[in-house]
């Protein structure tokens, strides 16, 4: 029993590597594979000394782009560096970037689950929270490029109306994605002011008791200097 215990003990124990998956499988087998959304920007808290993968499932001949923001760090060190990498299906590593900030883009060569992974192994005393865009695209947003060629034979009035969307898609695309870029800096920005003004704050405290305390110690002292001791005999 003691031997079983200590199994159980050692399975619950948090490992090192959190890999929580976006992309979940069916339950079913009779059902179709569940890939979830295309885009996703989220925050996340790393722990000091782990590592936080992620999955994106995309398919051939898809733009992927991955982009990250360190926000805020803590611990001593107060390390802001994260090491970001993306592998393919294969498990082969298309990119590493190791900065506060980064971007990894590639054009996707196979159908698959890509994984995205951030390594705070170098920070063994504090967290760091790091804000994440990742994502695919395809061209004109269509990803069943075989199409009939009843759908292909349209006038050119549709054509040029179908043109027209798919530039102005891949435009709302691109401009969300600068706003991204901007919500990143804002809010790495927000938390570093936030933390400048308890930095601020906290050592004009500190300065202020010193300030006072030696003005009391010098007053002190200063007293003392004049301070004269009566003798019993009396001075003529």
């Amino acid at each position: 029993s003691s031997m079983l215990l200590l199994l159980l003990l050692v399975l619950g124990l948090p490992g090192t590597v959190v890999c929580p998956r976006t992309e979940p499988l069916s339950g079913s087998s009779n059902e179709p594979l569940f890939r979830g959304a295309d885009r996703y920007d989220f925050a996340i808290i790393v722990h000091a000394g782990t590592t936080e993968c992620f999955w994106q499932f995309a398919h051939q001949s898809g733009s992927f782009f991955f982009s990250f923001e360190v926000q805020r760090a803590a611990g001593i060190a107060n390390s802001r560096y994260i090491v970001a990498t993306v592998s393919d299906p294969s498990g082969v590593q298309l990119g590493a970037s190791r900065d506060v900030r980064g971007q990894i883009n590639f054009p996707t060569t196979e159908t698959g689950f890509y994984q995205l992974c951030l390594d705070n192994g170098q920070n063994h005393f504090g967290f760091v929270q790091v804000y994440l865009n990742f994502g695919v695209y395809y061209d004109g947003f269509n990803v069943e490029k075989e199409q009939s060629e009843e759908r292909k034979q349209l006038n050119d009035t549709l054509d040029a109306i179908g043109v027209s969307i798919r530039k102005l898609q891949v435009h709302i695309f691109h401009m969300w994605r600068f706003y991204n870029f901007a919500r990143m800096r804002k809010g790495a920005d927000s938390f570093l002011l936030e933390s400048n003004y308890h930095y601020v704050n906290w050592w004009s405290m500190a300065q202020s008791c010193v300030i006072v305390l030696s003005g009391v110690l010098q007053l002190y002292f200063l007293k003392r200097l004049f301070n004269v001791q009566s003798s019993g005999k009396p001075r003529c």
